[in-house]
């Protein structure tokens, strides 16, 4: 049965009313008189808090009085916004205990399917109640938990909650150190979970093991279509994850998108892909650019064969390569892809220009770099070139 917007709340609660200190928030009217509750999610975080001897975060009750707003206009599908990084008004960063009072808040709540806390503190003890959440929250669709020092044990917790979950969509727990031990806890999860449709595990220090596992699972999984894989620990010559991931290209035909920045991708690596991508029909979206200090290390010839597999592939459309090496011939080649239509100025990041008759490339922000570790605090998340991944692999309107 329908419910009202009234009962937002779990139903067997009636929550008390505020504590006669309502605290104060720093948004408050020019006059200092203080936001009262209104009822709701923020009522009951109050009863929450008073229950467990919990500080009242000012912040949380800002946003918690904008989501009972909204579920009184009866909206549906809100994403609950916690992020530790807003610029637009202080912040006192989530613990882990705060988080479990969040979580609480969520359970059963039907209003509610988006869940953002990336930077803050909720650790592993905050992971273990993601994991809980996960089991028990029917609703959740997107979950993001990057940045948030969770290590490997968090992120076993939350990757053994997936296996029976089957509602949750998009995960990013980018910026975790959940290391090769949490990455393998992951690989195994996507031999059973047939929900997922993207997960992001770049900058989480994943080891050559858990990415060739990575590799290995999806030659199976046919639900995964966008994965994220920036920035493993990797160590050797003979690029091993290249090669299995190269062999996955090949196998599946469901992945659209995939990041391997900084995977120190040589030419022989390049090559591997670009043998697979002459037999895939799903990939849509290729990142083997770089982040920071470090790039793949694709030279002229690698990033040539590239460029002459979009002209076999029809499906690729979007190929993101700044930060490698050019010589004139790779000049030439992506000047020609884009003169001639066949990749679009708005789905590269490098754009020709000439000088004294001779090719050069520049760069342009197009890809997820934009909007990769933040969006904006209002307004649109920019143009839809700058954010190419979410718009190849849309999990509802979640970034």
């Amino acid at each position: 049965m329908q419910r009202s917007p009234q009962q937002a709340g779990p139903e067997s609660r009636t929550p008390p009313s505020a504590p006669s200190t309502t605290p104060t928030p720093a948004w408050a009217a020019a006059d200092c008189s203080a936001a009262e509750p209104i009822g709701g999610l923020q009522e009951y975080y109050y009863e929450l808090c008073m229950e467990k001897s919990q500080e009242i975060k000012p912040f949380i009750v800002h946003i918690l009085q904008e989501v009972d707003e909204e579920i009184e206009k009866g909206l549906v599908g809100i994403t609950l916004n916690v992020a530790g990084n807003c610029h637009l008004m202080p912040v006192e960063r989530v613990t882990g205990e705060d988080f479990w009072i969040l979580c609480r808040i969520l359970k059963n709540n039907p209003y509610i399917n988006g869940l953002d806390v990336r930077y803050n503190l909720i650790s592993d003890v905050g992971a273990s109640y993601a994991a809980k959440l996960l089991q028990k929250q029917h609703n959740l669709i997107y979950l993001n938990l990057m940045f948030n020092d969770i290590g490997p044990e968090g992120g076993e917790l939350i990757a053994k909650a997936l296996h029976k979950n089957t509602t949750l969509k998009h995960l990013r727990m980018t910026g975790n150190k959940i290391e090769n031990k949490g990455g393998m806890f992951f690989a195994a999860m996507l031999q059973i979970n047939s929900s997922l449709e993207k997960l992001d595990v770049g900058d989480c220090d994943l080891g050559m093991q858990s990415v060739i596992a990575f590799a290995t699972v999806l030659t199976q999984n046919q639900t995964i279509k966008g994965l994220n894989l920036n920035r493993p620990i990797l160590y050797g010559e003979q690029e091993e994850s290249t090669v299995h991931l190269g062999h996955m290209l090949k196998e599946n035909q469901c992945l659209a998108e995939l990041h391997m920045c900084k995977h120190d991708i040589k030419n022989c690596g390049m090559k591997q892909l670009c043998d697979a991508l002459y037999l895939n029909r799903s990939l849509r979206y290729l990142d083997v650019s770089w982040l920071s200090v470090v790039s793949n290390n694709i030279e002229g010839e690698g990033l040539v064969a590239l460029s002459q597999s979009m002209k076999t592939n029809p499906t690729l459309s979007n190929i993101y390569i700044w930060g490698n090496k050019f010589d004139e011939a790779t000049r030439v080649a992506y000047s020609d892809l884009i003169h001639m239509g066949r990749l679009k100025s708005d789905n590269t990041d490098v754009e020709p220009f000439v000088v004294d008759g001779h090719v050069y490339l520049a760069e342009v922000s197009n890809g997820l770099k934009r909007h990769y570790y933040w969006t904006p605090g209002y307004g649109e998340a920019c143009s839809p070139s700058s954010n190419a991944g979410f718009t190849l692999v849309p999990v509802g309107q979640y970034l």
